[in-house]
Formats: C-alpha cells, sequence, structure tokens
C-alpha cells in the first residue's frame, strides 16, 4: 500500500516535473537511506545520468516560464512526462519493471502494471498542467505564466517528499487531482462552449 501511494506520489509530481521526481530519487538513493532503489532501476543515482537529468531540469525550468515558450515545451513534453511518470512510478513502488527479456512473461506477470500506472497518473497531471497554462495565459495575457510555472515546480518538489517521507499523505493529493481535473475538465468546455457561442453570434450578425 505504501509503496503503490509512493509510486503514485512520484508519478503525479513528474507529470508537473518530469525530471524533479527522478532526480529526488537518485540522490535519496545515492546519499542517504531514504530510498535504496531496485537493481534495475540503480541507474537513476549514477552521477551522469543525474548530471544530465539536472541539466534537462534547468532547461524545463527556464522554458516553462516563458509565454509562448511554456506552450511549446508542454507539447514536447506530452511525452517525456508521462515516461518519466512510468519510471518514477516503477522505482518509486520498488517494482523490477525496468528490464525485459521476456515480453510475454512480462505482460502475463503484470510487472507492467506499475510503469502504465505511473504513465496515465503523469499524463492526467500533464493534461491538467497545461490546460490550465493556456486558461491562466489567456486571462493574463502570459504574464501569469512564471508565476504558475514556480507553483507547479514548487508542488512537483512537495509531493515528491511526501510521496517518499509521508507516503499516506498522497492520498489526500489523489482525491484533490481528480477533483480538480474534473473541475478543469468543465471549465475548459465551458470556456469553449462560450468561444463557439460568440463565434455563432458573429456569424449570424454577419449574415
Amino acid at each position: 500500500m505504501l509503496e503503490i501511494a509512493t509510486g503514485s506520489g512520484l508519478a503525479l509530481s513528474a507529470g508537473l516535473n518530469a525530471w524533479i521526481p527522478l532526480i529526488f530519487l537518485g540522490v535519496l538513493s545515492r546519499f542517504t537511506d531514504l530510498v535504496e532503489l531496485p537493481g534495475t532501476w540503480a541507474w537513476l543515482e549514477n552521477g551522469w545520468v543525474m548530471a544530465i537529468l539536472v541539466v534537462l531540469l534547468v532547461l524545463e525550468f527556464a522554458a516553462d516560464k516563458i509565454p509562448v515558450l511554456d506552450s511549446i515545451n508542454d507539447v514536447v513534453q506530452t511525452v517525456i512526462r508521462p515516461t518519466a511518470g512510468g519510471i518514477a512510478f516503477g522505482a518509486g513502488s520498488m517494482s523490477e519493471t525496468a528490464t525485459v527479456t521476456d515480453p510475454a512473461a512480462f505482460v502475463q506477470s503484470g510487472q507492467w502494471i506499475p510503469i502504465v500506472a505511473g504513465v496515465v497518473l503523469a499524463l492526467g497531471t500533464h493534461a491538467a498542467k497545461a490546460g490550465g497554462r493556456v486558461v491562466a495565459n489567456t486571462i493574463s495575457g502570459g504574464t501569469a505564466a512564471p508565476v504558475v510555472s514556480a507553483a507547479e515546480d514548487a508542488t512537483s518538489i512537495g509531493v515528491s517528499f511526501l510521496a517518499v517521507l509521508a507516503p499516506l499523505a498522497i492520498i489526500p493529493v489523489l482525491i484533490l487531482f481528480v477533483v480538480g481535473v474534473i473541475l478543469l475538465i468543465r471549465s475548459l468546455a465551458k470556456h469553449r462552449r462560450a468561444r463557439a457561442a460568440g463565434h455563432g453570434g458573429e456569424d449570424a450578425y454577419y449574415v
């Protein structure tokens, strides 16, 4: 149960920032006793891997705070964040799923489930983030991008800490996540209907 909560929290974190939970796992595993990665995920604590992840983190940290560029970054991250979520869930839940030598046995064993769960959670978080960013940029003319991005980074760090140090605290976070996604979907749907109605009114006027 705790392992699942940890993996879920790290996957949610990856949906906001792909690199934070991966760096978090690598650093804690290499320098503390809080996390002990299984052999198949031990590459996360490799010095070169962590250095590359830090560079990628810095690049995304900058790109995500610049209007227009942040939207382009979100498009690129549509593949990266879910992938990171699958890795984070698998490593965080201590699942031996990184090496697949027999695909049929892998499917039958159910070892793919943590990775898929992480991908789904991260993808949902990423979609909510990207959709929310569009709304925030539209309302503020792009000026909200740095503030919103900083809040997302802080949330990603906080959720990663909770996932490892207080896994049970992730349960209400998951509930809030589901509620937030539902509210965001409704908000986006309402916004689209309003825009469609506005365009319809203009067309009717000119006709």
